[in-house]
């Protein structure tokens, strides 16, 4: 695959891929191509048994700044629908395998968007988070309204996205946003060990557990439940559970083989 606008290291890490956003000079906005390049090499590693888990970042300056406003300033309402840019979007949310964004500087519009798409952040103390798009006539498309609002709250989520406010590391962590807020020189570091201790459990239960929280923010909890207790269930049928259930007998480490 030919990436002209992500970098992208399959075994940065044992077990940990890092894709990087390659934009510097226009703070890592994301074009039409560079979310199709993270669109195509998030599906190639998640079929790649090598990779457990998935770190996106961008650099210290930004993670990234939002989308390419000029791409998008003269289009028509029925150019956007033919382009149909959130299509890509959707398929980064099916991601089966942990995604853990590792955020500095601006995480703003569609940036703050693609840390939200992730199931865990990392931040250093410079980060700001925000969903500006009022401030240009328009409104968060790719998830802000929505994840937003689940993630901090109504009144919280309506105040920045209704005046583009920025907030913190510090009040984005306070929020329920962001994981962690370190020094903006472990930022990355920080992130690779988180990933590092979610690769060390089985890939089998981490990706069912995934899904089983991911179910929640769209079912009952009846429905969500239900799902859980299958996911439960199913695990037993693995060779991981019976590893991980006799290492924790033998009082040992298990060896996990996502099988």
């Amino acid at each position: 695959m030919s990436l002209e606008f992500i970098k992208v290291d399959k075994q940065y890490e044992e077990h940990i891929a890092l894709i990087q956003l390659n934009r510097p000079k226009e703070l890592n906005a994301l074009n039409l191509q560079l979310m199709g390049e993270i669109r195509d090499t998030l599906k190639e590693l998640d079929s790649d048994d090598s990779v457990r888990a998935i770190i996106i970042t961008g650099n210290e300056k930004a993670f990234a700044a939002g989308a390419d406003i000029k791409q998008m300033a003269g289009k028509t309402a029925i150019d956007m629908l033919n382009i149909d840019q959130f299509s890509t979007w959707d398929q980064i949310k099916k991601t089966k395998k942990p995604l853990i964004a590792a955020v500095s500087g601006f995480a703003l519009g569609g940036g703050c968007e693609l840390c939200m798409h992730c199931d865990m952040i990392v931040a250093s103390e410079t980060a700001k988070f925000g969903q500006p798009e009022i401030k240009i006539g328009v409104m968060p498309g790719a998830g802000g309204t929505q994840r937003l609002t689940k993630a901090i709250g109504k009144v919280k989520a309506m105040e920045m996205v209704l005046t583009g406010k920025f907030i913190s590391a510090e009040e984005a962590q306070g929020a329920g946003l962001i994981n962690k807020v370190v020094p903006v020189d472990v930022y990355l570091s920080e992130a690779v060990k988180l990933a590092k201790e979610v690769a060390s459990m089985s890939p089998v239960a981490v990706k069912l557990a995934k899904e089983a929280v991911l179910e929640s923010f769209n079912t009952s909890l009846d429905e969500g439940l239900v799902l859980e207790r299958k996911n439960f269930y199913l695990l037993f049928a693995g060779e991981d559970q019976k590893e991980g259930m006799q290492a924790f007998i033998e009082k040992r480490k298990p060896n996990f083989k996502g099988k």
